[in-house]
C-alpha cells in the first residue's frame, strides 16, 4: 500500500514538474493564434491564423530561417564526421592521454555557453578572422561535435568487435567492413546524433551571440524582437517555428535510441 501511495505521488510530482515547465510554451503556442485586437489581453479574444502570413512574409523572418537552417545544416555536417572519426579512434585503444581527450572533446558543451563563446571571440579576434556566417559555424560545430561524439561511442561500446574481426577474417577490406558491418550498426546512432546536434544548433544564442558579427541567426532575431513590443504576435508565431523544429529531432532521436541495447553483437536478446 505504502509502494503504491509513493509510486502516485512519484508519478503527481513527475506530471506536476512537466506541466511547470512547458506552461511558458503552451501560452506562446496559444498566443500565436490570438486575434489582431486583442493581441496584449489575457484570456484571448479569438483564433487567427493571420499572425503566420504575416511572419511569413517578412523579409528579415525569412532571412533569418535560412541563415540557421544553413548554419545548422553545415555544422552538423561537421560534427558527423568529426565526432564519428574521434569516437572511432577512443572507443578501443588506449594510449596516454586518451582521457584528457575525451575531456577536451567533452569541454565545449560542459562550460558555460558565454565562456565558450568569449574563447571563440578572442581566438577569432586574434587569427584576424572578422565574425559572421564561418565564425558562428565553427562554434556551432565545437560543441555539437560532443554530440555525434557520445552517440556513436556509446554504440560502438555496445558492438561486439567479434562482428568485425569474422568480416576480416572472411576477407572483406577494411571499406566494406566499415560499409557492412559498422556503418549498419551504427545508423540510428549517427542519425539521432546528427538530429540533436542539428536541433541544438538552431536554436543556439549564447555562443552566436559572440560569434555572428552582422548576422542574425532565428534566436538573434527573437532576441532583438523584445525591444519592440508592437510585434509581439509575430514574434510569438516565430518562437512557435523554433520550438517545433527543435523539438521535432529532438523527439526522433529519443525513439532512434531508446532500442538500442538490441543492437547486433551487444548481447542483447
Amino acid at each position: 500500500m505504502h509502494s503504491e501511495k509513493a509510486s502516485l505521488g512519484l508519478k503527481i510530482a513527475a506530471w506536476g514538474g512537466l506541466v511547470f515547465l512547458h506552461f511558458p510554451i503552451l501560452i506562446i503556442f496559444l498566443y500565436a493564434f490570438n486575434t489582431e485586437d486583442a493581441a496584449f489581453s489575457f484570456p484571448p479574444k479569438g483564433f487567427t491564423l493571420n499572425w503566420f502570413s504575416v511572419a511569413f512574409s517578412r523579409p528579415d523572418v525569412l532571412e533569418a530561417i535560412k541563415l540557421s537552417l544553413q548554419i545548422a545544416s553545415i555544422a552538423t555536417l561537421i560534427a558527423m564526421v568529426l565526432g564519428t572519426l574521434a569516437s572511432a579512434a577512443l572507443y578501443r585503444r588506449d594510449f596516454f592521454g586518451k582521457q584528457g581527450i575525451s575531456l577536451m572533446l567533452i569541454l565545449p558543451i560542459a562550460l558555460p555557453g558565454i565562456i565558450t563563446g568569449i574563447a571563440l571571440l578572442a581566438t577569432f579576434k586574434t587569427l584576424s578572422i572578422e565574425p559572421g556566417m564561418f565564425t558562428i559555424i565553427v562554434g556551432h560545430a565545437t560543441f555539437c561535435v560532443v554530440i555525434v561524439y557520445n552517440n556513436v561511442i556509446a554504440r560502438l561500446r555496445r558492438t561486439s568487435h567479434s562482428l568485425i574481426e569474422a568480416s576480416m577474417d572472411l576477407g572483406a577490406d577494411g571499406w566494406q567492413t566499415f560499409r557492412y558491418i559498422i556503418l549498419p550498426n551504427l545508423g540510428s546512432a549517427l542519425l539521432a546524433g546528427g538530429m540533436l546536434a542539428f536541433a541544438l544548433s538552431f536554436d543556439e544564442i549564447i555562443v552566436t551571440t559572440f560569434t555572428a558579427g552582422h548576422e542574425r541567426t532565428l534566436p538573434l532575431w527573437l532576441l532583438n524582437q523584445l525591444s519592440r513590443p508592437r510585434d509581439v504576435p509575430v514574434t510569438n508565431v516565430v518562437a512557435m517555428l523554433v520550438m517545433i523544429v527543435t523539438m521535432l529531432p529532438i523527439l526522433g532521436a529519443y525513439y532512434l535510441t531508446r532500442g538500442g541495447e538490441s543492437v547486433a553483437g551487444s548481447g542483447g536478446k
